[in-house]
């Protein structure tokens, strides 16, 4: 019976992964009107660059369309300007969402050929079916600074230019002038999280009376959101959107989206302009959603099949041992130190590992830093951990290498775990395979925002096995304290306990998130304002954490034993991390 249901639930993740790929892609090709290619072409020093190219079905060599070159932040990639390149596309341009120089699967180093501004206008101006009197350039954060590269390097190959929270005059980008970039558009949301970094502004609403952004607009005044300075057909054109929003909003909110198409429109020849608050992107973004949704809940569903087939259910297939953890008050403040000792840690040990120097053992720097966050918090759970068993009551009260999950009661432990690391493996290629014949068929991946699951470059595979252990390690350490010292009673269900520890494991970066947010969002900074980056980076572990501590109870509850559940998390975060950061090794 149980194995019926697990080919039924197997069956129906699979139609949901499908149909939330279907429904992507029906939206991003504003239902077949729009071609999306993903493709590849060589930068000036001859680095494999990246994109998907949206062309619509007008765009031809006789009738070539206005283009722009759409370019997303750091630790982003092209999905990420799926808002803006389905609005322009259905409006008649030809969009290039760009993946940056050692983001995606544009070739590394990070940050190398001006981020890979300039080969991307190339790569446009060289299009058949592209007016290339007609190019715009748009680009958010760091993408800002990957265009005005491309201005920089072609002031006459753009017509354009529109930024998201991001500026002139950082990180090697000339300063801005009231003539340069030629009609500049500045889309900057009044709780921007990088004020000071861009605009030297305490916060996104005051950066109207910096000096930098007054000469910029060529006004001695406080410089009015939503006025047009200057001239678009002189070049000289300026205007500043202020959204109420947070820099990592600017993607994923109408306004954000819509004051991209507006500058765009109002700054070239539209084919096909339609008022700026028209948008259906987000019915893509919640087919990819909802394809995330099944590729988790196949993940879970698969492995639980593979655990009843033999000879996984012979060797694998058990109840844990009686539960020997803590209660009442003890488990209440055992609790909350498993909570705060990652959120404590997170911006330290982030910090120090992310300065390591990039090599061909640690390529990329923010993985490096989680690497490092997951080894200090494991070590200082295990210290924690064997100071209860071994002093306050665990060892006496019957804990165990049994109870705890790490060891089998009778038969070979070694055998077994090479079992479960089998169906472990097994378990996660099947999602890839199911992702990979998801990005077949449409042209999309799993993700909502800047959770994703995307497939792997073989450069990218490589880097998957150098920081895997440690990441298995890590889950291997907080499945033992959830399961051994945190599971409390054995009458709970398997529900309650997986619900329980999905809480205990988000938790973390939730609370470390409301601190450093609730200042910003009174009118003040980030409380930690020279940790912006970070901050936005924890963003996606509320939601990615809770994931983990699903999986881990459930192969937990169904096996008895740590194992599965710890390999399945570690080789799914270390795909997940790898596949979405900078890589800043050139190989």
């Amino acid at each position: 019976m149980m194995g019926n249901r697990s080919f039924l639930g197997v069956t129906l993740s699979v139609l949901l992964v499908l149909t939330g790929g279907w429904l992507a892609s029906r939206v991003q090709s504003s239902s077949g009107d729009v071609d999306i290619q993903d493709v590849r072409f060589d930068s000036a020093q001859g680095a494999t660059m990246s994109g998907l190219l949206y062309r619509p079905e007008r765009a031809t060599e006789r009738s070539p369309a206005p283009a722009v070159l759409a370019v997303h932040g750091y630790i982003n990639s092209r999905e990420t300007q799926s808002p803006y390149a389905i609005e322009l596309a259905r409006r008649g341009y030809v969009v290039l969402a760009l993946d940056q120089r050692g983001h995606g699967y544009s070739d590394p180093p990070a940050f190398a050929e001006g981020f890979g501004g300039p080969a991307g206008l190339s790569y446009l101006q060289q299009l058949a079916f592209v007016d290339d009197d007609q190019i715009v350039l748009s680009g958010h954060s760091m993408g800002g600074w990957t265009v005005l590269s491309a201005a920089t390097a072609f002031p006459d190959a753009y017509r354009s230019i529109v930024i998201s929270g991001s500026s002139t005059g950082t990180f090697g980008v000339p300063e801005g002038t009231a003539t340069y970039p030629r009609n500049l558009g500045l889309v900057f949301g009044q709780y921007d999280e990088f004020s000071q970094t861009m605009w030297g502004s305490a916060t996104g609403r005051d950066i109207v009376v910096t000096d930098k952004l007054k000469k910029l607009f060529g006004s001695k005044e406080t410089v009015q959101a939503g006025q047009l300075y200057g001239s678009i057909a002189e070049g000289t054109a300026r205007k500043l959107y202020q959204p109420a929003h947070t820099h990592p909003a600017n993607h994923i909110t109408a306004s954000g989206v819509a004051a991209v198409i507006d500058w765009v429109q109002s700054t070239s020849n539209a084919p096909k302009p339609l008022s700026p608050a028209d948008q259906i992107w987000q019915w893509k973004e919640f087919g990819t959603f909802l394809s995330l949704i099944g590729g988790i809940a196949f993940l879970v569903i698969f492995g639980g099949l593979l655990l009843n087939l033999p000879p996984f259910a012979r060797e694998l297939n058990q109840r844990p041992a009686k539960a020997v953890g803590l209660r009442g008050a003890s488990w209440w403040l055992s609790s909350a130190i498993f909570v705060a000792v990652p959120a404590l840690t997170f911006f330290p040990l982030q910090l120090w590992g992310g300065s390591i120097t990039a090599s061909a053992w640690l390529p990329q720097r923010l993985t490096t830093g989680f690497v490092a966050w997951a080894v200090g918090t494991g070590l200082i759970s295990i210290a924690l951990f064997s100071l209860w068993h071994f002093r306050l009551g665990g060892k006496a009260g019957g804990g165990n290498a049994v109870s705890y999950g790490l060891t089998w009661a009778t038969g070979n432990t070694a055998k077994r775990a090479l079992y479960s690391l089998g169906l472990a493996i097994l378990t996660v290629a099947g999602l890839y395979l199911l992702l990979a014949l998801n990005h077949l068929l449409f042209t999309t991946d799993f993700r909502i925002w800047v959770i994703a699951v995307k497939l792997l470059s073989p450069l990218q595979w490589g880097i998957f096995l150098v920081y895997l252990l440690p990441f298995v390690a890590f889950f291997f350490v907080t499945g033992l304290v959830l399961h051994g010292q945190l599971r409390g009673s054995d009458e709970r269900s398997t529900a309650s306990h997986i619900g329980r520890n999905m809480l205990l494991m988000g938790m973390a970066m939730a609370m470390l998130l409301t601190v450093q947010y609730l200042p910003l969002f009174m009118g003040g900074t980030l409380l930690l304002a020279d940790q912006a980056l970070l901050t936005i980076v924890a963003l996606q572990f509320v939601a990615l954490l809770p994931v983990a501590g699903l999986i881990s109870t459930y192969f937990f509850q169904r096996s008895g034993h740590l194992y599965i559940g710890a390999i399945i998390n570690g080789l799914f975060f270390t795909w997940l991390i790898v596949a979405g950061q900078a890589t800043h090794y050139a190989f």
